[in-house]
Formats: C-alpha cells, structure tokens, sequence
C-alpha cells in the first residue's frame, strides 16, 4: 500500500507544482495576449481558481502523507515545511486576494475594472498577488528537487 500512497504523493507534487507553471506563466500570458483583456481576466480567473483547488488537494494529501509515513519527525525535514507554506500561500491567495480582486472587478461592472475607479486598487492587489505566486512557484521548484532526498 505504500507504493501507491507514494506514487500519489510523488502525481500530487507534480500536477500542483506543474499546473502552477502552466496556468501562471504559460496560459494566462497567452489569454492576455489574445483575448480581450476583461474575458482573458475572467478566463484566468477561472483558472487560478482550479489551480487552487489542486494545490489544497495536493498540499493536504502531502502533509498527511508525510505525518503518516515519517511521523512528527517529519517536521525536521524541509519537505515538510515546503509544502506546509506552499498550502498556506494557497490559502491566502484563494480565500484572502481572490476574493478582494473580484469584489473590486465586481464592483467596476459593467467596465472593466482596469478602466475603472478601482484600477489602482486592483493592481495593487493583483501585484501583490504575482509576487506571491512567484515565491510558491519558486518554493515548488525547490520542493520537487528534494523530495526524494
């Protein structure tokens, strides 16, 4: 049995830390490039939201995972703390950031929220949440290059 809980930790991290790379740096630069701006924000929107779906999934699975496996002693190893701090950066951006920056492009309807009263406010955010975005992703190139250590 620990084979297969091994192997879905092992497709856990990799569709988490690869759907991070696709969606964020491949598919949303391509919907902005060849949509108009308001649906490419709604498409990635979309996307970002699934993204984080798999990251709560997988940041889970991982920890318990772990805690099963290796026990309390896991909490010695980075792994652990790569991932606890991956789901915590999910967390916060899907149930801190994202709601705020659909609140404000919600509120700028029927413009969109770029052309808006609320552009700074939603580029401020939408900063902040690329920086985020950009130390997970980091954190997962990390995380894939010693979880078998």
């Amino acid at each position: 049995m620990k084979n297969l809980a091994d192997n879905i930790a092992l497709l856990s991290l990799t569709l988490w830390v690869g759907a991070l790379f696709a969606i964020g740096y491949i598919a949303a630069p391509v919907l902005f490039q060849t949509l108009p701006t308001m649906l490419a924000g709604n498409v990635a929107g979309r996307m970002f939201t699934w993204v984080s779906y798999i990251g709560l999934a997988a940041g889970f699975y991982l920890l318990v995972y772990q805690l099963y496996y290796q026990g309390l002693s896991v909490m010695k190893r980075a792994t652990f703390w790569l991932v606890l701090l991956m789901l915590l950066i999910t967390i916060g951006i899907h149930f801190g950031i994202a709601p705020v920056m659909e609140s404000l492009k919600a509120q700028a309807l029927p413009r969109d929220v770029m052309a808006s009263a609320f552009r700074n406010r939603f580029a401020a955010w939408h900063g902040i949440s690329s920086i985020i975005y950009l130390v997970q992703t980091v954190l997962g190139l990390w995380l894939v290059t010693v979880w078998r250590k």
